[in-house]
């Protein structure tokens, strides 16, 4: 990594308030070049709190931007940070609707353009599409990394139909104490108490909403660019990395964009849930503002940057690694995609008939049974890996072992780039049911690392948008999208289809623990093939011409942490705990957001969080989570000190899901607040 502060442009940092029409303000956080030219703007439009959470990480986009000659602003939402107002559910039509407004507020100043760009990573991300696919005139370009085109299917609540347990669940208790959080006196004054308690009257929890809408239904669709891309005619660069959820908004977007003639280009990495420059593991990290700055100066300024030129989709082929955790750098190697269809890909087929099928497992003919212990799953790594020392799989021998296993040794080398697709003929003696799926790259010595995997509800199998029960005691066949991948298996390796019946706490189980059957015969994986291009080809030059710069970011902002947080840096990120007595496995995690900070402007941050899950082995009703936050913020210097403490629950029965959310937020030692809410929400699909 590389910083500097030598930019064309000296930069001012200027807090004002942008008023909407209802005379709600909206706080932000203008990085500006210092200059008398009017200058195109860069919308960053997030609920995560400007003044602290994500203050570290803006200095290290925005200042850039504005040292080129960008006004580079960072909004926060109504209802979060130093905005007016009350929270909202994600992405509602007042946040949209808000963002169109502050878009026209932008491009009206004296100081710009008219022209306005949006980006941000996740949330961010994901309201940069979705305001595009509103048209706003202002809006001509964005730059969308790590989010989702599809709300519901490619999210954190549901997942080929089935309800996520592992981010339905912690993003929902993340929001929980996002919400509970005041305003900072510095920015609002003493009007910040009043406006806390009117906020936490008001609020509703994120997580019971989510959990009505088991199917795919006009609460997703709002929100879900891919409902129609004809929508979106601002220049699209889609950016994700291999190990995100969210990595195939990249791939749809180069597909469906360009089919309509839209300007798109896409990149993919060897990246977490992060940007491709942060020094966060694994890398190698990228010189992202550079390229970015490549794509404003073009779609902003009209300058020839050479970007329009670049292939549709640049990616990076990951190398077979052996299984860890946590990986400092990947092996692997760039190519260049110049169009992308997945109908013309070429494909390799794998048949279940001709693999090795183990473990021992109940057999007969060419039906072969699954049925999974409830804690499988507990290898899968973290849903939204950040860059931490145990977010990612581990060796998935262990998930490997309660799985029904298809292995193929491989004589030659497959190189997988796209989205591999299972065709399973299953047989159910229950209506309800769902089938997991894993490929894994099996060493010589047995090592197992995960490639890829995906997931099919039984009731969704004739669409998202409707639960249909699984016929009883017939053979059904099933196809199951693995998420995209770019990886090479090297000849020597085996290639592994893991099927389960369960994958907690990624999945919420279904009532009943019988499993289900697969015909062999009529069963096979599909995935798509990138072969190595012939030396001196042309698709050898282009592959060999994707290459980038070394990072480059503007000097950190100055944030000292003098110790870890609450809980100290004694708790284990990730910890696996059974018992032999009650036969019950517990998941612990500490997702190690931020602990202790003091900010510059004398800010005391304190932040700790745990989330626990649990199952017994042979209950799938037996399946329940906990998180809590605990948050403080002070300012000695102006004798405030606020805290909070936040908990979100789920458990469930045959017929229902329990929700309980608890928040108590305290003044001083003054407790002002306490509420708890609970809903019991009926299983309609998962």
């Amino acid at each position: 990594m590389k910083y500097t502060d030598d930019f064309p442009y000296d930069v001012k940092i200027v807090e004002d308030w942008i008023p909407l029409a209802d005379g709600t303000k909206l706080w932000m956080k203008a990085f500006m070049p210092v200059t008398d030219e009017k200058v195109p703007a860069l919308l960053e439009y997030l609920p995560y709190r400007a003044g602290d959470w994500t203050a570290p990480r803006d200095h290290e986009r925005h200042p850039y931007y504005a040292g080129h000659g960008y006004a580079s602003i960072r909004v926060d939402i109504r209802g979060h940070g130093n905005s007016d107002g009350v929270p909202g559910d994600e992405y509602d039509e007042q946040e949209l609707s808000d963002g169109e407004e502050v878009l026209a507020w932008i491009a009206e100043q004296e100081w710009c353009t008219g022209d306005v760009g949006m980006f941000g990573i996740s949330w961010g991300g994901f309201n940069s599409l979705q305001l595009a696919a509103r048209k706003p005139p202002q809006l001509k370009a964005i730059v969308t990394t790590c989010s989702t085109d599809d709300r519901y299917d490619n999210d954190v609540h549901y997942l080929g139909g089935s309800m996520l347990a592992v981010d339905m669940h912690a993003w929902a208790a993340t929001m929980l104490a996002f919400e509970s959080r005041p305003s900072d006196p510095r920015v609002v004054g003493d009007q910040w108490k009043d406006q806390w308690l009117d906020r936490l009257n008001k609020m509703e929890p994120y997580i019971d909403e989510w959990m009505r809408h088991q199917t795919r239904d006009e609460y997703w669709k709002h929100g879900s660019a891919c409902e129609d891309y004809d929508n979106i005619d601002a220049a699209v660069f889609a950016v994700g990395g291999w190990f995100d959820p969210y990595r195939d908004t990249v791939l749809r977007l180069c597909e469906n964009l360009t089919s309509r003639g839209k300007s798109v280009k896409g990149l993919i990495g060897p990246w977490s849930h992060q940007y491709p420059d942060r020094d966060l593991r694994p890398g190698p990290h990228i010189d992202f503002l550079g390229e970015t700055l490549r794509f404003w100066d073009l779609h902003l300024k009209g300058k020839q940057t050479g970007f329009d030129e670049e292939p549709l989709l640049r990616a990076w082929m990951l190398d077979s690694m052996r299984p860890s955790s946590v990986y400092d750098e990947v092996g692997g190697t760039w190519v260049a995609e110049e169009s992308w269809n997945t109908d013309e890909r070429p494909r390799e087929r794998f048949s279940f008939a001709s693999a090795n099928a183990l473990p021992a497992a109940e057999r007969s003919g060419s039906e072969i049974r699954v049925k999974s212990p409830q804690d499988t799953g507990m290898s899968a790594g973290r849903y939204f890996p950040f860059g931490n020392s145990g977010d990612l799989p581990t060796d998935q021998r262990v998930d490997d072992a309660k799985s029904v296993c298809f292995d193929f040794v491989l004589d030659t080398d497959v190189r997988i780039l796209g989205n591999a697709a299972l065709r399973m003929r299953v047989k159910s003696a229950h209506a309800k049911g769902q089938a997991y799926v894993r490929l894994t790259d099996v060493a010589p010595d047995g090592s197992s690392t995960l490639v890829t995997r995906g997931n099919m509800n039984f009731s969704a199998r004739e669409g998202r948008d409707k639960a249909v029960e699984m016929p009883t005691d017939q053979w059904v066949d099933l196809d199951i999208p693995l998420t995209g991948i770019g990886y090479v298996l090297p000849k020597g390796h085996t290639l592994r289809v893991a099927v389960s019946s369960a994958y907690w706490p990624w999945v919420w189980p279904q009532p009943g623990a019988d499993g289900f059957s697969v015909d062999i015969d009529g069963s096979f994986l599909e995935v798509p093939v990138r072969e190595k291009p012939v030396e001196g080809s042309e698709a050898a030059s282009r592959d060999a011409a994707v290459g980038f710069a070394e990072a480059v970011q503007p000097t950190p902002l100055d944030v000292e942490y003098p110790e870890a947080g609450r809980a100290g840096s004694a708790r284990p990120e990730r910890l696996v705990q059974q018992d032999v007595v009650k036969r019950e496995t517990m998941l612990q995690v500490d997702p190690a957001y931020g602990g202790t900070r003091v900010y510059p402007d004398g800010l005391h941050y304190d932040e700790d969080t745990v989330e626990r899950y649990w199952i017994r082995w042979d209950d799938p009703l037996s399946a329940r989570t906990e998180a809590v936050w605990n948050v403080g913020l002070r300012r000695p210097d102006l004798g405030w000190d606020v805290s909070l403490t936040a908990t979100t629950r789920i458990s469930c029965t045959a017929e229902a899901f329990t929700t309980e959310s608890i928040v108590e937020c305290r003044d001083g030692d003054e407790t002002v607040f306490e509420k708890r809410w609970s809903e019991e929400i009926p299983r309609i699909a998962s």
